[in-house]
């Protein structure tokens, strides 16, 4: 299978060398910087440089390509989808940005190729994970979905490192989080909603962001009456951001506040990745709640070392393309992540990132 990727950062990079290396895709790397795209040296994949902003550079790499994968920050995601569909070519990416997923369902309609955006961790396999629970009861009460990419050392104040795009970061921040309250959608203010929880005998709070719901609130509403999506850090963080964000009113100079973050908190590859599921209802007239949790921890090898949320990021989208490649996805029009399979994703040789990863056995 011939396909187009777009980006070459620490996501791009992955997902190129694991698709290459599976021997059934002929990987094109597309970026704007050289220096991202010497990195690919040695990874099985071509290298393209174009400036992936401009209209007619963006189509021009894409022609001759069965699909588009796009790893490129998530105000891109529009203009790629648009110039994928002017391609001809099947398309799959990683936003969390829930207005461009909106525009490319649009795009999709009618479309002879398929749209699957949100094939990430959160949105992507959470969602996977939480649809696959909730077809486990007869009537559906509430399901809460918890996600955390953490620094498995936190040091600084913020008890927070960079371990993915700060754009992305400030993205989910600042932007209403849909929901479902008493079996309707509605949407939610960033940061509010503070919980706090123990898993595996460690501390943790939780907080309303946007996106990482993907479509399931359109999917599930009028069947489930509770439905939400929190980022999970560790205490005191959102108490943090919250100052800086409204009290400062950095959220109205989201620049300012992103070159300060590049600046002072270092980023890692020592990371780990929490996803935590629940779901509750009647089964056979009884309340049962059923709970999902993994810890995906970072890949430390000298040879060719990976932080968590590059392999589960990358597992999320090399396994869509590779159950879609195998006919296990529909062929046309816009693909939710909720029509994939939770056991066929794990059984998936991408997706099996997953399995590997330590399960909890409790929580407090």
């Amino acid at each position: 299978m011939r396909v187009v990727l777009l980006g070459a950062g620490h996501i791009g990079q992955t997902i190129a060398r694991l698709l290459a290396h599976s021997g059934d895709y002929q990987v094109t790397v597309v970026d704007k910087s050289e220096t991202a795209l010497a990195k690919l040296k040695g990874s099985g994949a071509a290298v393209h440089l174009a400036d992936t902003a401009d209209t007619r550079q963006l189509l021009a790499a894409m022609r001759g390509h069965e699909a588009v994968v796009n790893a490129l920050p998530y105000h891109l995601a529009i203009l790629a989808a648009t110039q994928a569909r002017e391609a001809g070519c099947h398309y799959f990416d990683l936003t969390e940005d829930v207005a461009a997923t909106r525009e490319i369902k649009r795009l999709a309609a009618g479309a002879p190729t398929a749209f699957m955006p949100q094939c990430g961790l959160a949105p992507g396999f959470v969602g996977i994970v939480a649809h696959h629970l909730t077809r486990q009861f007869d009537t559906l009460h509430d399901v809460k979905m918890r996600v955390g990419a953490l620094p498995a050392f936190p040091t600084n104040a913020l008890k927070y490192n960079l371990t993915w795009s700060v754009d992305g970061l400030i993205n989910e921040y600042c932007h209403p989080c849909e929901a479902i309250r008493d079996h309707r959608c509605l949407e939610m203010l960033p940061l509010e909603g503070l919980e706090h929880f123990s898993l595996d005998g460690v501390e943790y709070e939780a907080f309303n962001t946007s996106g990482g719901l993907g479509t399931l609130c359109e999917t599930l509403e009028g069947r489930v009456r509770t439905l939400d999506y929190k980022s999970v850090r560790y205490p005191g963080h959102r108490d943090l951001m919250k100052m800086l964000l409204e009290e400062l009113q950095l959220k109205d100079d989201p620049e300012t506040l992103k070159d300060i973050l590049r600046r002072s908190v270092p980023s890692t590859m020592q990371d780990v990745v929490l996803v935590f599921v629940t779901v509750s209802g009647l089964r056979h007239g009884h309340l049962v709640q059923e709970v999902f949790t993994r810890k995906i921890f970072a890949d430390r090898s000298e040879d060719a070392p990976l932080s968590a949320i590059q392999i589960t990021t990358a597992a999320g989208i090399c396994a869509a393309v590779d159950l879609f490649r195998e006919g296990k996805l529909p062929r046309s029009g816009f693909i939710r992540q909720e029509q994939v399979e939770l056991p066929a994703f794990l059984a998936n040789r991408f997706g099996s990132a997953y399995q590997q990863s330590r399960h909890v056995e409790s929580i407090a």
